[in-house]
């Protein structure tokens, strides 16, 4: 007996030991079964770790699990920076024996904990969830994928899900998808057994949204036939929050078209469980609160489902004897009686039909009665009662409003019966009256309440005919702490909309952004107004403006304004305006635009078509002052609003549909890195493009003028384009403010002195607002009256090479140069200057790269060139050398300006350009010498100038690729609606995804 227990026990031992090394021992051949897979079936970048892989036969014995930590797919184009999934956890079970002795691995397990889906359809119908390999036509033999399987066991859990469908504009957003279920998957028709948890975050069609924030349940069986694409539901239970229903029938997919005929009721609901599914009740409290009631839901859809087809449907819900009163509150809402159906017997949704005969209910001792027939969705035929009243003062004691104090009686009386046709130009009859009378409003965080307010309003309609339609707001005001506002409107003829209307008083805005406070918004100051307006829309249409009789008084005082957006902030100490049918004059305004004082006066006109139509242009002439105006704040992205930035400048786009002139003065303007002083001109902005004329300013110790333009009439290639004056201004300080004398003036980093140039120039801007080197075009004069070069590596390099001179100080004089920007090139044209004593003449360009390619011809007297060089001179010449003995040497200057490259013209020792330029000068043929090493250098340089054309166009279109990706990088970001889930609704520290391995 002891000895079989041994054996019994070693085996056992030894069964675990395998068991344990087997992961081990085929590790290599499941992680590269896995990797062909991918390969063979996955169109996509699939990252993850190795590391992050492990594997156990004890998790699901008799099955083998691989676990991966950390790991995820990311789309190709079109949608590369987008992740289509990330995972924190996932593990999928395997039959052992398929693993390791079979051809067909089966799948019996799927766990997945943590991670995010994001599926997105564009507009065209691309999905980047279609990431299967194409096999028809492989171009070359791959593998076939041949997983079989039999899922025993599925869990999912903490999972964030997203479809973003913009072809349907659909949109619906899952937080923390819990799911486990089962079914084997090998079989053609099998059964799905699962249970679901979720939160819906949102659910928006149609720029519609129809359910957010709601707890997502079910627990069902679901019957699949892959062979029809049948989906039959059977016993089971869905809920949303507290409201549980349950599903009857089937839902088909033999073609595109989508059948079922399903029914549905509720299960043992209360109206408390209704409840739940209002916005802002269902809450932590949402347990304590009384209700009572009976409801009884349920209803049918059956039908096809397709483009041009909708399942008829009847949903119907009925209240009965309705209540609820929340905790610690001493009045309920009660008398609740709701009978609701909504159906349609065609396969048309236009015919849908909502009837809501009953519809009553009592707010604590004030009842509301109601009722709606609603015939379809085409000519709107329809037959509808609202009257009631509501005690604002009962509220609280029916609603949670905490720190919040309400007074006034709300009366609303209004019938509507007929058809809306918008040809017929029919509208129902209407006749209905609201008041608000003795309105008071008062909150913990703004203690001054607004009393006295008061609205009144009728809307009445007898005939049904479009033009008998009126509104009438008669009367409406309030106080707040002793300031009163008013005003009044009447609205008739819904075909012409004339409107008489008028509005008169001051309000704080600063009181009243406390009692309403906007998040991340503060604003302050006081606004007082008086304004009448009187006009129609059919003038609007007509464009008869002059029609439109707008006029009065408004002014701003002590006014202050900040949000996100505008993180700088704007304050008005005083602004004063009048209006009128033709322009507002605007007499006063004092401000500071963030840091910067500002004072404007001037003109609007055409305001009237502005506001009215899209493309209307608004006109004005404004004179605008400022003593010191940072433009770097207005024209930076901050990644914080509460601190100033200094990054980049960012492209502005200018608008197409104002045409301002402006006289500008400013005593101190700030751009970039560059102050400016006592500037001034005209400028003028008009279709997009703004134009400079007649500015000057000082700066760099000198005196600039410019004519020129900015343009962003295409956002996409903007330019810019200015006729530059510069008069005694400091080399050194222009090189380092302007990028434009860095790139194509290296040397002026080493020259001390002014400099004077009349220098047109136009190009192509970056995303930075700066100047695209290469793209730029010009010409110009520049003149040097006198500086000094020093330190220079060319000057270094020259003395080092011929021995001429010992200093690396070189004084300029009267140095005129006319140059010219083209291809990414400037070109300099021959120039005369004096390299210390010697007579020299220069040429040549430098590249927007920081490449120089110049030639150097001097003349140097021959006793400057030593005794050796004297000796070969009188060997050849028979003779001694005397001053008037001059020896022509070239050079030629390569390389970058930092790492010059300094060579005799031909690559000539200097025994053997004495030797040529001696025998030149013995035959006088001196000059054809030079004029041999011009024509070597002149043909050099036109192969340079194509090899610098060639990298200016790939510098300007590498420019213009990330200029076209940023400002679509930002009109998605207006756009991207899956944004503000992801970050603000998921709002979870996610881990950042592994990028280890890519496939």
């Amino acid at each position: 007996m002891k000895k079989a227990l041994i054996i019994i026990l070693s085996s056992f031992i030894l069964l675990l030991l395998i068991l344990i090394a087997v992961p081990f021992i085929f590790k290599d051949k499941i992680v590269a079964r896995i990797d062909q897979e991918i390969a063979n079936s996955v169109n996509a970048q699939v990252y993850y770790d190795v590391d992050q892989i492990s594997l156990s036969v004890l998790k699901r014995f008799p099955n083998i699990s691989a676990t991966v930590d950390e790991f995820g797919i990311r789309g190709n184009a079109p949608f590369e920076g987008d992740t289509l999934a990330h995972i924190n956890h996932f593990q999928v079970d395997f039959n052992l024996w398929s693993v390791v002795f079979g051809d067909y691995p089966e799948l019996t397990g799927l766990h997945l904990d943590g991670g995010r889906i994001y599926v997105k359809v564009l507009e065209d119908g691309t999905a980047n969830y279609d990431i299967a390999v194409d096999t028809g036509e492989p171009e070359a033999p791959t593998e076939p994928s041949n997983f079989k399987l039999g899922i025993d066991l599925m869990e999912v859990s903490n999972l964030d899900f997203i479809y973003d469908d913009r072809q349907m504009n659909f949109l619906l957003g899952l937080e923390d998808f819990d799911l486990k279920g089962a079914g084997d998957f090998t079989t053609d028709v099998y059964e799905l057994d699962g249970e679901i948890q979720t939160r819906i975050v949102s659910v928006d069609f149609d720029d519609v949204n129809y359910l957010s924030q709601k707890m997502f349940t079910a627990d069902t069986k679901i019957q699949v036939d892959m062979n029809q694409m049948k989906f039959t539901f059977g016993e089971g239970e869905f809920g949303i929050n507290d409201f549980l229903f349950g599903v009857d029938g089937y839902v088909a997919m033999p073609t595109d078209d989508i059948e079922m005929d399903l029914t549905f009721a509720g299960k043992d609901n209360t109206f408390k469980s209704v409840l739940s599914l209002v916005p802002g009740i269902y809450t932590e409290s949402f347990d304590g609160i009384k209700a009572s009631g009976s409801v009884d839901f349920g209803g049918f859809l059956k039908g096809t489902y397709n483009d041009t087809q909708f399942p008829a449907f009847d949903i119907g819900m009925k209240v009965a004897d309705g209540m609820f009163q929340y905790p610690d509150l001493p009045k309920p809402v009660n008398n609740i009686n709701i009978d609701m159906a909504v159906s349609n017997k065609t396969n048309n949704l236009d015919n849908t039909q909502v009837n809501i005969p009953t519809f009553n209910l009592t707010f604590g001792s004030n009842p509301i009665s109601g009722r709606l027939l609603l015939e379809n969705l085409v000519t709107y035929d329809v037959d509808g009662q609202l009257k009631g009243k509501l005690n604002l003062d009962e509220l609280t004691s029916i609603f949670p409003l905490e720190g919040m104090e309400l007074r006034g009686m709300l009366d609303i009386d209004a019938t509507a019966k007929g058809r809306y046709d918008s040809v017929a130009k029919i509208i129902p009859a209407i006749n209905a009256k609201m008041a608000l009378t003795n309105g008071y409003v008062k909150s913990e965080e703004y203690p001054a309440p607004i009393e006295n307010l008061n609205a009144n309003t009728t809307i009445t309609n007898n005939s049904g005919k479009m033009s008998d339609f009126y509104v009438n707001l008669s009367q409406f005001g309030f106080e707040l702490e002793g300031e009163k506002i008013s005003g009044n409107l009447a609205i008739n003829d819904l075909d012409a909309l004339n409107w008489d209307g008028a509005v008169h008083g001051g309000v704080d805005l600063g009181k009243i952004s406390k009692i309403f406070p906007m998040e991340n918004v503060i604003m302050d100051g006081k606004i007082k107004a008086d304004i009448d307006s009187k006009g129609s829309y059919a003038d609007v249409e007509a464009e008869r403006y002059n029609k439109l009789d707008t006029r009065g008084q408004i002014s701003l005082t002590d006014f202050y304004y900040t949000d996100p957006d505008l993180p700088q902030g704007v304050r008005i100490h005083q602004a004063n305006g009048d209006f009128s049918p033709k322009a507002i004059n605007l007499t006063t305004f004092d401000a500071r635009l963030g840091e910067s004082p500002v004072k404007a006066s001037g003109s609007l006109s055409n305001y009237m078509a502005y506001i009215f139509e899209e493309q209307a242009v608004l006109s004005g002439n404004l004179n605008i002052s400022s003593t010191r105006f940072n433009i770097n704040e207005w024209m930076t992205e901050s990644d914080s609003p509460a601190t100033e930035d200094t990054t980049s400048l960012t492209l502005i786009e200018l608008p197409k549909n104002i045409d301002f002139t402006m006289a500008v003065q400013a005593d101190e303007v700030l751009y970039d890195d560059l102050v400016l002083t006592e500037a001034k001109g005209q400028m003028t902005l008009k279709n997009g493009v703004l134009t400079f004329k007649d500015a000057g300013m000082k700066t760099l110790g000198g005196q600039l003028t410019l004519n020129g333009s900015y343009n962003t009439q295409d956002i996409n290639d903007p330019k810019f384009a200015l006729d530059l004056g510069i008069n005694a201004m400091n080399i050194q300080q222009a090189f380092n403010a302007f990028n434009t004398i860095q790139a194509f003036a290296p040397i002026a980093q080493h020259l001390t002195g002014n400099f004077t140039t009349n220098f047109k120039m136009s190009g192509n801007l970056a995303e930075n607002m700066m100047p695209v080197l290469s793209s730029i075009d010009g010409s110009g004069l520049i003149n040097i009256v006198q500086a000094a070069l020093k330190d220079s590596k060319i000057v270094s390099g020259i003395t080092s090479l011929t021995k001429l001179k010992d200093s690396n100080t070189l004084q300029i004089k009267d140095l005129k140069l006319k140059a010219e920007i083209k291809d990414g090139m400037l070109n300099v044209q021959p120039f005369d200057i004096k390299l210390w004593d010697y007579q020299a003449n220069i040429q040549g360009s430098t590249g927007f790269d920081g490449s120089i390619n110049y030639l150097v011809n001097m003349q140097v007297p021959a006793s400057k060139l030593g005794s050796q060089a004297n000796s070969l001179i009188a060997t050849i010449t028979g003779s001694e050398t005397t001053e008037d003995t001059k020896i022509p040497i070239a050079l030629n200057l390569g390389g970058t300006y930092q790492a010059p490259k300094i060579s005799l013209a031909g690559g000539q020792s200097m025994e053997a350009l004495l030797t040529n330029a001696l025998k030149a000068r013995a035959g006088s043929e001196g000059a054809k010498l030079q004029d041999q090493v011009t024509e070597q250098f002149k043909a050099q340089e036109d192969s340079v100038k194509q090899e610098m054309k060639a990298k200016a166009a790939v510098a300007q279109d590498s420019v213009k690729k990330e200029l076209d990706k940023k400002i679509q990088e930002t009109q998605d970001k207006a756009g991207e609606q899956v944004k503000g889930l992801i970050n603000g609704l998921f709002n979870k520290n996610k881990t950042s995804p592994d990028t280890t391995k890519n496939n």
